[in-house]
């Protein structure tokens, strides 16, 4: 599979220019999309899935313009959107039998496996009985991840998947699509969580007021902070100090007052060891510092 996007731009009635000139190109595997809210991430999510039309520019999979070959290209997508929804009358078992007759899915008896063997791989056998709309909330964001899989599809497609999720809920879910991803099967992740792209992903784009800011390896992102994370043991009134001046990435309590971790262009005043960052540092690094200094240069 290779999805190539070219010149994509899309602006909302509004004026609101939410992706602006997208260049961007996704293989077989695991890819991430990240950025904070309003990137434009789900306006790429929606554009690729054929459910919004882009001002300007182009999307290819394997060579086909989702334009002009959507009802193709669906067949092929599994989506599980941001704000997910379902028929509240259906219970559990019978809305993803639904989706999966929408997939395609037309062998009745084929299809009821496929139905159980999803609702098992999510943890949600033992309630494929109830009605979907009295699932607690990880629950039905896990019976949407079960919509988006089922068909078997090559293009899966799921924008901030783990929001709800407890972290075993996280694990599994990452689970699923890693072992997806070693097949012929090209996943898109968008998220705001930085510990879902490190854990699955081996390609990753950043997004930023709608532009592409970095495309690359989580690893690669990494390399960015080397050298700019620093641990540092601070008094209650060298803390207040810290944090007015740096990005700090995380403060926890001890007795001589705060552990605190921070990211820096030069080593801090204060007593401190250099860390080997992980991607939430080189996140926070890349979008404060790395990014505004080519902005401003």
């Amino acid at each position: 599979m290779k999805i190539e996007i070219t010149g994509l731009n899309q602006i909302y009635p509004n004026g609101n220019h939410a992706l602006k000139d997208i260049n961007i190109e996704f293989g077989t595997g695991m890819f991430g999309l990240l950025g904070p809210n309003g990137a434009g991430k789900s306006s790429l999510m929606r554009i690729i899935v054929t459910l919004m039309k882009p001002t300007s520019g182009q999307v290819l999979v394997n060579g086909m313009d989702i334009q002009k070959h959507r009802k193709e290209l669906r067949k092929m997508l599994g989506y599980l959107p941001q704000d997910f929804r379902f028929f509240t009358s259906l219970k559990t078992w019978e809305f993803l039998d639904y989706s999966g007759s929408l997939a395609g899915l037309k062998n009745r008896r084929e299809r009821l496996t496929e139905v159980d063997r999803l609702l098992d791989q999510v943890g949600l056998l033992e309630v494929r009985d109830r009605q979907a709309n009295r699932l607690s909330g990880g629950m039905k964001r896990r019976l949407g991840i079960a919509q988006a899989l089922i068909g078997n599809p090559k293009i899966i497609v799921v924008d901030e998947p783990t929001t709800g999720l407890d972290p075993d809920e996280r694990i599994r879910f990452r689970n699923i699509l890693s072992q997806l991803s070693q097949h012929d099967v090209t996943i898109i992740l968008s998220t705001h969580i930085v510990g879902d792209i490190s854990s699955t992903c081996q390609g990753m784009a950043l997004l930023n007021k709608g532009e592409l800011v970095f495309s690359g390896s989580p690893e690669n992102l990494v390399k960015n902070a080397e050298g700019h994370v620093f641990r540092l043991i601070l008094n209650p009134y060298d803390y207040e100090i810290v944090k007015e001046k740096y990005n700090v990435i995380s403060t926890i309590p001890v007795e001589a007052g705060w552990e605190v971790q921070i990211v820096s262009d030069e080593v801090p005043e204060f007593p401190s060891e250099s860390l080997i960052p992980n991607i939430e540092h080189a996140y926070v690094y890349f979008m404060e510092h790395k990014l505004h200094a080519d902005i401003t240069e």
